[in-house]
């Protein structure tokens, strides 16, 4: 169990730290230093490597999340940790197979007819749901962390 318990912990700090970071440190210094245009395809480029990472340590942490439920007396606090860690794997697996590759279309559409993208509703729409999903990951990730400690005191 300590090294089903070792994964994940550091699943889901990785996790947490991904979105943290690109969330506060990438995408505003990347946004802060090229024009909006370019910044756009520099995160644009990122996010499906960072989609894929996300669900690869979200399914990680789940995983052993339920394995760590079944053998532990709070298991209340395992099924909120894997419950809260499955809504932001979903979040996550979402954002990035459906509204990144939809936002990317219409970026295209856009810039083909040389209008900004911020400047497309249906961008900012998009971009708009993108930022809630990564939001529901965060909160899913530090949810399941918080239940999980409550857990592993015991």
């Amino acid at each position: 169990m300590t090294v089903v318990r070792f994964l994940y912990l550091l699943a889901l700090g990785v996790w947490i730290g991904e979105v943290a970071f690109f969330s506060f440190v990438v995408a505003p210094s990347v946004f802060g230093v090229l024009p909006s245009s370019d910044a756009g395809r520099v995160v644009g480029a990122i996010f499906p490597r960072y989609y894929l990472l996300g669900a690869l340590l979200a399914t990680l942490a789940l995983a052993c999340a339920l394995v760590l439920g079944r053998q532990a007396p709070l298991a209340r606090a395992w099924t909120v940790a894997a419950v809260a860690i499955a809504i932001g794997l979903a979040s996550t697996v979402y954002a990035g197979t459906v509204v990144h590759p939809h936002a990317q279309r219409v970026r295209a559409a856009a810039e083909a007819r040389s209008e900004a993208p911020a400047s497309v509703e249906e961008f900012r729409r998009a971009h708009g749901l993108a930022m809630i999903l990564n939001s529901l990951a965060l909160l899913g990730g530090l949810v399941g962390l918080g239940a999980s400690a409550t857990a592993l005191r015991h």
